[in-house]
This record gives structure tokens, sequence and C-alpha cells, in this order.
């Protein structure tokens, strides 16, 4: 009987790890798995985005498929997912924490057991939805800075709950189980505790690729921007982070609990122990924080998976998405998965397999179109449905500084026809937009309905 513990934190740029490379943000309990395990090296989110992405992630679909197009959730979606379909064939599934950025109601969504999960509801606001310009005056929400003193204190309950279950509940189980366990770090504000703080004190940096890179003047990044308006100092961007790498290292600590408490039960042979995370984050590159793009610091992810089926201190460089990651839960536990879902499990995936396509999109807020992500061995192509395309060599110039579309149409051509075996782009674009029109007349609804603009109502406000 194998069992399954997955945790996932929120906006982790693989790259701000020592797993990954990183010189200063030190994840020794990341690099345990990883001595453990399999690192994946090229692991990329369904959507740079929370929402889509764990739409995503849950229903084995992508975004495109289940309409998660963008952080609303003002119309309810009601899609399978893994909890629900993995506890129909006899598998227990417990969710614990996070609850904020799921496509539906988490009390409805079919897990076995829910743990420390908080509801939220339907959001009232249309900034989810599409871009909204600003006034003129520089974002506020990001420039929190420093050390704050118990932050985590609601992730470390997440936690506490976590290992609880697993030293007093586990035992009792008799059948398979899968365990998900969702914390808020790294995700802004960029700050930190105290002790995370010190950490770095004396380590605190600015982004060696800025505002003047050629990809920072695409139009899509200058969208960005300009409905962002981001006016930060250097000394205010070293302490941005700063303070994200200390949380990085709070959620290293939190993996490091979820291993203690494995060994301590002595499930270790019986039990996969994954770590990913929604998406990542650009942390001040091309002038860009947060997520909104399909530049690698935005929708790369760390993924590292040890246990049965996973080969201790192996690296794997093909291509995979957390879709992939998902399909491992169904073969770990040997449940059938619904054939029409993406993915396939990352233990039947060769470590370099440079066919294989990894596939994202973005439709969300700020930009004045989608966009679709398709990477094949060293290659990357952005298809912008309203913008100049794009395609990197990954492995001559992993930081995305010069896009050689101009240059390769032989590669243009293959992974083009790649992209259209997934979807219709053209097709997409219309459904986004419609999909978009139908959120903002539901938020016109519920407005009139509770006479606010702002907020949440229940989810049980019938709009479907």
């Amino acid at each position: 009987m194998t069992n399954v513990v997955l945790l996932i934190s929120d906006e982790h740029n693989p790259r701000f790890s020592s797993t990954y490379g990183h010189q200063v943000v030190d994840t020794p309990n990341m690099d345990r798995l990883a001595e453990r395990g399999t690192v994946y090296e090229s692991a990329y989110c369904p959507s740079p985005l929370c929402v889509p992405s764990r739409t995503a992630f849950l229903t084995g679909r992508y975004t495109h498929e289940v309409q998660a197009y963008n952080n609303s959730k003002v119309i309810e979606r009601r899609h399978p997912n893994y909890g629900g379909v993995l506890a129909a064939q006899g598998t227990h599934t417990v969710y614990v924490g996070g609850g904020s950025n799921l496509y539906r109601d988490p009390y409805h969504l079919g897990f076995t057991e829910l743990v420390a999960v908080e509801r939220s509801g339907r959001g009232l606001s249309t900034t989810a939805i599409a871009a909204e310009r600003p006034s003129g005056k520089p974002v506020k929400t990001t420039e929190a800075h420093g050390p704050v003193d118990r932050m985590y204190d609601p992730d470390r309950a997440i936690v506490d709950a976590a290992v609880e279950w697993i030293d007093t509940s586990a035992p009792t189980i008799d059948r398979p189980w899968v365990m998900t366990i969702c914390i808020n770090p790294p995700h802004p504000p960029y700050t930190t505790e105290p002790g995370y703080w010190d950490l770095y004190r004396g380590h605190a940096d600015l982004p060696a690729h800025g505002a003047d890179q050629e990809s920072a003047q695409h139009p899509y990044v200058n969208d960005i921007r300009e409905n962002s308006r981001w006016d930060y100092s250097d000394d205010l961007v070293r302490q941005l982070r700063q303070g994200y790498y200390g949380a990085v290292s709070f959620v290293d600590d939190q993996l490091g609990r979820l291993i203690d408490a494995i060994d301590a039960g002595d499930l270790v042979e019986d039990t996969v122990i994954c770590y990913t995370a929604d998406h990542g984050e650009m942390l001040g590159k091309f002038g860009l924080w947060g997520k909104c793009n399909l530049y690698e610091d935005a929708v790369r992810v760390p993924l590292i998976a040890a246990g049965p089926g996973f080969d201790p201190g192996t690296r794997a460089t093909t291509p995979v998405t957390t879709l992939d990651l998902q399909a491992s839960f169904f073969a770990a536990v040997g449940a059938c998965r619904p054939e029409a879902w993406r993915g396939r499990p990352l233990q039947e995936i060769p470590a370099d397999d440079r066919q294989w396509p990894a596939f994202a999109s973005y439709h969300g807020h700020n930009v004045r179109g989608g966009a679709f992500m398709l990477r094949r061995g060293d290659w990357k192509l952005i298809y912008n449905s309203a913008a100049p395309h794009q395609l990197f060599n990954l492995r001559d110039d992993p930081e995305e500084l010069v896009n050689v579309w101009p240059d390769r149409p032989d590669v243009v051509a293959g992974l083009e026809t790649a992209l259209r075996c997934i979807c219709d782009s053209d097709a997409v674009e219309r459904d986004a937009a419609a999909v978009r029109a139908r959120q903002l007349e539901a938020v016109g609804v519920l407005r009139r309905c509770y006479g606010r603009s702002e907020g949440l109502v229940p989810w049980e406000e019938a709009l479907n």
C-alpha cells in the first residue's frame, strides 16, 4: 500500500533554493528530499496565476478545458477533481489548509476529509477578471517589507494539523491515503518573520536582469508594468527580495517537519513525498513582480518527489507539469484516472525525454490578450494572441534574453504544430472573452443583490 503526501506552497520560483542552484537561499530540507528522490529541473504550472493553476491541478485538465481563465470565482465550477475521484475508488483523501484559491466550495470537492480548511466565497471585485487601469499612483500592495512578528502563525497551524494527522490518524487508515497540504508563503507581502529576516541580512540583492532587457520591452510586459505601476527604489527592491528569501526558508522548514513526521511514523517505505508550488515569482526581473506571464521565473515551479517509484538522487530534465504530478497520485495508489485527464505519471516519464511537450497558458488580468507556452527539449515557444510571438533556446539562453523567433522558422513550425494538437488558440481566445463577459455580468448581479462592490459572498449564492 502506497500513500502520498504533497506540500504545495504559493508563488515559489524554484531558482530561489539551494536545490535548484541558488548560492544564497538555503533549503536543506528540499535538498534532503532531493537526495531521496527526483528533482524535476523543468517543471511548469498549468498557468501562472493561483486559481487557474490550482483548478487545472485539481481537475487534471488544462485551464481552457475547464474555463479557468482568471482568479475570479464568481461563477462556481463543478468539475470532478482528484480528491473526489480517488475517494470514490477507495483512497482516503485529505485536504489541509488553503481553501481561498479553489474553484468551488472546498466542502463540495469530494475529499474524504478536510482539515484546517477555511472557506472563502465568491468575490465581488472585477479586477481579477480584466485589467482596470490605475489612477496613476504606484501600487502599494507589495511595498510591505521587513520583519513581521508571528506572520506565519496560520501556516504553522496548517502544518501542525497535517503532522498531527500523520501521527494519529494515518495509523488508523487501512487503505491508501493521499494528503494535500497548502500553505501561503512565499506569496506576497514580501515580509518575513524576524528569525528568517536575519538569515539573509547582508545578502539582499538586485535582479541581474532589469527593465532594460529586450524581453522586458515586450508589449505584454509593458502592459503589466503599466497596469501595476511599481515604483520601487533599489533599497526597497533589496528588502523585498530579502523578505522573499526568508519566506522560502520558512517553507523549507515546514517541508522538513513533514518529512520528519513520515520518518517518525515509519512510513518512509510506503509513502511518496512531494513538494511543488502553484506558480513562480518574477521578484523584480525584467521590472516585474508577481507572475501573470509565461517567462520561466513566473511559470516554472519546484517539483521534487521521493518514495516508491522515484530513484534517489536523480535529476530529470524532461519538461513536465503539475498535471503529471497529479497523475502520479493515481499511479502510486493503483487507482484508475479518468481517460480524458491530461498528464502522465512522473514514475513513467524518462528523465531526459526531448520530445515530451509541456504546455501552459495565461488569460488573466493585466495584459491585452492571452498567451500559450509550449516547451519541448531546449526550445520554448510563447505564442501571444495579441503581440509578437517569442522563441527561446533555454540551453543557450536560460534567462530568456533573446527572442530568436525570426531566426528559426523550422523550430517554430514544429512547436506550432504541437501547440495546435493541444488547442485552437483562436477558439480559446473567443471562449476566454465570453467567460469574462459572463463573469462581469454575474458580478453585477451579486453587487445589486448585496448592495456593495467589494468583498466575498457565500458559495451557496447560486449563479450557474
